[in-house]
């Protein structure tokens, strides 16, 4: 079966239900733009406002695949004005090699960031048209099913809600960063000291701190928070620090360490891996090159000793069946919109379709391919015009 058309676009994916989840008592969590007054507090204030990509893949007998990406001002040309005249005409079920093509022929402008959403995007809509065509669901195509079930965690500030949801694990964001000094770091300790006696000593729980600190400043936190026994410290430094990352590795060595969201593509985890610089990978599937990619981390991981645990890997479809059909992931976060209180987790999904989290535990669909339920007018009704060009100016 050969591929018929490509075709990304900008898509809506609102859930039912639109709240802003990371937010303690009027702040949002820290950010690497915390230190220019102009940005500190809303991300919005400072993040690219393009919305989601959607990619139709169609095949010869009409079956398509749906895959998701991000950045769709710029990724979505990337799609259809390059990847596409490579892979139409080609297998539906070549996989590895679309994967292998997509990367090749986007490392002249770079492979990773906002190439390897491109990738993650068409890689993700092709697993899923494999699956449909296969009349299987895509963790079988893998290997699976490898676990019963997934363990999950929440992400956000809600932690009595979680907890009636049925959670047993948790991730609360860092509200505060260097430029808050001391004042910063009691306010940490304040928060995970609230929350740790909220969830007792038997529940897992960690700090997300979404690229906003520095070195000196993560060590702090870390020896702060010792009493507290957070199962990870996550996202502390830029991405691009890994003489920094080494440096806290070695300066905290009893502290459990991750990181890896805006890693992307393999190789950057294969170096991360041979240095030991954190003890989990937590590639998004949505952006690190898809499945394909996803995969072969998972894999590096698993080789060296490390814990594979994808970033939002609830919140679609996707990364469910990953971490079902293999031994180199274990739990799902679910994160984005974990639910309001006294909403229920079904209002928050995305994509219909997207297996739900019960009582803090997971099984994906077993409809072919990814499970997603939607047709052609479900599409068209989500379908945005590309935005116009901004010109900025004084």
């Amino acid at each position: 079966m050969r591929i018929k058309s490509i075709e990304a676009f900008p898509v809506d994916l609102s859930p039912k239900v639109q709240r802003q989840v990371y937010q303690n008592e009027g702040r949002q969590p820290a950010s690497p733009m915390a230190r220019y007054p102009k940005y500190q507090g809303k991300r919005s204030s400072w993040m690219a406002n393009w919305p989601n990509v959607g990619c139709v893949i169609t095949a010869e007998d009409g079956k398509f695949g749906f895959g998701v990406g991000g950045f769709s001002g710029p990724v979505c040309p990337i799609i259809n004005e390059h990847f596409a005249e490579h892979l139409v005409g080609e297998s539906c079920f070549a996989t590895e090699r679309h994967f292998d093509v997509m990367m090749r022929i986007s490392a002249p402008y770079g492979s990773v960031g906002l190439a390897s959403y491109a990738i993650s995007a068409v890689d993700l809509a092709l697993w899923d048209l494999k699956g449909k065509l296969l009349e299987r669901p895509v963790y079988e195509l893998i290997g699976g099913p490898q676990k019963e079930r997934i363990f999950c965690y929440a992400t956000g500030f809600d932690i009595d809600w979680y907890q009636e949801l049925g959670f047993q694990a948790f991730k609360l964001p860092m509200t505060h960063g260097p430029i808050d000094g001391v004042a910063g770091l009691n306010e940490a300790e304040k928060l995970v000291a609230e929350a740790r006696e909220k969830i007792g000593d038997h529940a897992e729980l960690m700090l997300d701190c979404w690229l906003a600190l520095d070195v000196d400043y993560t060590v702090k936190l870390a020896e702060r928070l010792r009493p507290y026994g957070l199962r990870w410290i996550e996202d502390y430094l830029l991405p691009e620090e890994m003489n920094g990352f080494g440096d806290v590795r070695k300066r905290i060595p009893w502290q459990g360490l991750a990181t890896g969201e805006h890693w992307y593509l393999p190789p950057t985890f294969a170096v991360a891996a041979e240095r030991k610089l954190v003890d989990i990978f937590q590639a998004d599937t949505l952006w690190c090159g898809g499945l394909t990619s996803q995969l072969r981390i998972a894999q590096i991981a698993e080789a060296n000793g490390i814990q594979s645990i994808p970033h939002g890997g609830m919140n679609w479809p996707y990364a469910q069946h990953l971490i079902y059909g293999t031994s180199g992931t274990t739990w799902g976060e679910r994160s984005d919109g974990v639910a309001a209180p006294g909403v229920p987790l079904e209002d928050m999904v995305r994509l219909p379709g997207t297996a739900v989290i019960t009582d803090g535990y997971l099984v994906p669909s077993d409809a072919p391919g990814f499970g997603i339920e939607i047709d052609e007018a479900w599409i068209g009704e989500r379908r945005k015009k590309p935005q116009e060009i901004k010109i900025w100016g004084m």
